[in-house]
């Protein structure tokens, strides 16, 4: 049984940069699920027949690994954000292509709404996810990635722990802090 510590992200990063294809497949394996679990249902319905959730997360990773040596990394729980980054990026540009090459154009504009809405919008409500996205925006850069690892990726305090490097108390008490002020912005974006 394999005892040695688990590396982290950035060791993991730096043997990949050197040509380390064994750290590629660990990395690949740490990040793979939480990537699929993220993006799975959040393209809008006239967009999923055109391209399925593995294949934007395989697109994601096939990106993040060619620009491997322009990511600059700023401490731990970073790489999950520049992750989350270049996947919703892969996920815009999948629902522009989709809304030029296809779809009926004549649709009413109440119909072309209801299409147009992932199933993370339908849940939450649109003007309910874009001030979720503008408070998030406004928080720390730290909180933020706390707060996508916890809410957007589903990871627990454990993982989190692992990931960062911290505590699983300092874990708790600094997410708490983090949702505590991203309801306050969000509530302030909706008065």
């Amino acid at each position: 049984m394999d005892t040695a510590p688990a590396d982290n992200t950035q060791q993991l990063l730096n043997r990949i940069r050197s040509g380390d294809k064994a750290a590629r497949e660990r990395l690949l394996a740490r990040y793979l699920p939480m990537l699929r679990r993220w993006a799975h249902g959040r393209l809008p319905q006239h967009a999923r027949d055109l391209g399925d959730t593995e294949d934007l997360v395989q697109a994601t990773l096939l990106r993040i690994f060619n620009q491997l040596d322009r990511f600059e990394y700023e401490g731990e729980g970073c790489f999950l954000g520049y992750l989350r980054h270049v996947l919703l990026n892969v996920m815009r540009n999948e629902i522009r292509r989709s809304a030029t090459h296809g779809g009926n154009s004549e649709l009413d504009e109440a119909r072309a709404d209801d299409a147009g809405e992932s199933p993370l919008e339908a849940s939450i409500g649109r003007e309910r996810l874009h001030r979720y996205e503008t408070a998030l925006i406004a928080l720390p850069r730290r909180s933020q990635e706390l707060l996508v690892m916890r809410i957007e990726f589903g990871l627990d305090y454990e993982e989190i722990a692992d990931e960062t490097g911290m505590s699983r108390d300092a874990i708790r008490m600094a997410i708490k802090r983090a949702v505590a002020e991203l309801a306050r912005r969000m509530g302030d974006a909706a008065s």
